[in-house]
């Protein structure tokens, strides 16, 4: 777990402490996307109502790892949320974007 990921993992907790998520765990599936092609979410989320979420967290996007997380988002059930940094110049904390 990189740093950034490592404070997520630490704003999940918060998450789950408030009642707001049930569980998640990190690195904990691998999905298959095409013979020999694989894509394993960050954090795999369960929300307070069942609802399962996979988390992509980006300081930065490379285009091969935005494809194969939209190409997951077709094929998966999960809801897929792309999580990124905001600077503490502009607030801090995180952005997401849900993937569809």
């Amino acid at each position: 777990m990189n740093g950034t990921e490592a404070r997520y993992a630490t704003y999940l907790e918060e998450r789950k402490a408030s009642g707001e998520i049930n569980w998640f765990a990190f690195e904990a599936v691998k999905l298959r996307l095409a013979p020999l092609t694989f894509y394993t979410p960050d954090f795999l989320v369960m929300l307070d109502d069942g609802t399962l979420e996979a988390h992509e967290v980006k300081g930065f996007w490379q285009d091969d790892a935005r494809v194969k997380i939209k190409v997951a988002a077709e094929i998966y059930p999960f809801r897929f949320i792309v999580v990124t940094v905001v600077p503490k110049k502009d607030g801090g904390g995180w952005k997401t974007e849900v993937l569809t």
